[in-house]
């Protein structure tokens, strides 16, 4: 067996599926969600008619699941068809669509919308994460356009976005060269809401490379040094100044958003940028293979529960 695969009894059998999760939950042993009990004061249940998976605390005598508090909350799916859906998520570079998952899983279409969206709430990225690059590293950003023309956002009876841009809604995107990604959208990308975002996500001890939109300059100076190119006059590259790597990552997640997606509320947008960020930024160039990608994925799920009506209409 290949070593990117997992154990295939993780996808077919509860418990090993449940284990799996605990490991990564609960490195140090179960904790108790309702009082913060640690494993000497908890047990599990055995018995025929007990939820696989569960355990009881003796300290608030309150049974419990690795479930509460995470994006598998008050879910019914069981848990091996949710590392399925996770492991196919990670696993497939420009995503896989909900109709996909919902013929692959054997669940309603409703019931794997909802599961992708949870798992992109799981493929945020973690605070603790800290900036991307530093001294002597390259950050590359650069906005692109998505919407009507080559559609994929509808809301209500019209399009809707950025007035003056045909609708259309803009992404911002930060790469570090040879590393991670982080993306924000947004219906007016303000210059201030520009240096807010790339100074919150970029360590200023980096070199910032640009096109030369009209925001970059002021926010340029807060760098180490800041260099652009010209598209205008068709440069794209002058030694190693170039946006190639962030036109790149544009690239993949078009494709995945107009060949897998195809259709996407603009209210849902962040998350699936979230879903392409994470893959970026655990991709197979960085030493990441599908099996880490989804055990990273994994350890994401905790404190991020989503209900139905947080989502908030259908993509």
């Amino acid at each position: 067996m290949s070593k990117s695969v997992l154990d295939a009894k993780v996808f077919h059998d509860e418990a090993a599926a449940f284990r799996f999760v605990e490991e990564r939950v609960w490195p140090e042993g179960p904790v108790c969600p309702h009082c913060g009990s640690t494993k000497e004061h908890v047990g599990k249940l055995k018995g025929k008619s007990t939820r696989v998976g569960t355990y009881k605390c003796y300290g608030c005598r309150k049974p419990f699941t690795v479930k509460i508090g995470t994006i598998f909350e008050s879910s019914h799916v069981k848990m091996n068809l949710w590392l399925q859906a996770i492991y196919l998520m990670c696993s497939s570079k420009k995503g896989i669509s909900s109709n996909q998952l919902h013929r692959t899983l054997g669940v309603t279409l409703k019931t794997a919308w909802f599961m992708s969206h949870r798992i992109r709430e799981a493929m945020k990225v973690d605070p603790s994460e800290g900036p991307l690059g530093g001294e002597g590293e390259v950050i590359e950003a650069d906005e692109t356009f998505m919407g009507p023309g080559r559609a994929i956002f509808k809301s209500g009876r019209g399009w809707v976005g950025e007035q003056g841009t045909g609708g259309k809604v803009k992404v911002l995107t930060l790469v570090e060269r040879n590393g991670r990604a982080r993306s924000m959208k947004a219906e007016h990308i303000t210059a201030k809401q520009a240096r807010e975002f790339i100074t919150q996500n970029a360590d200023t001890a980096s070199r910032l490379v640009t096109d030369e939109a009209r925001m970059y300059p002021r926010i340029g100076k807060e760098f180490s040094s800041h260099e652009t190119v010209n598209h205008s006059i068709k440069e794209y590259a002058r030694g190693d100044v170039t946006t190639n790597t962030v036109e790149g990552y544009f690239s993949v997640f078009k494709r995945g958003m107009r060949g897998t997606y195809q259709h996407c509320g603009e209210q849902h947008l962040q998350r699936y940028l979230a879903e392409f960020d994470f893959r970026y930024s655990n991709r197979v160039a960085l030493g990441v293979d599908d099996v880490e990608r989804t055990k990273r994925a994994v350890r994401g799920i905790v404190g991020k529960r989503l209900t139905y009506r947080t989502v908030g209409g259908r993509a």
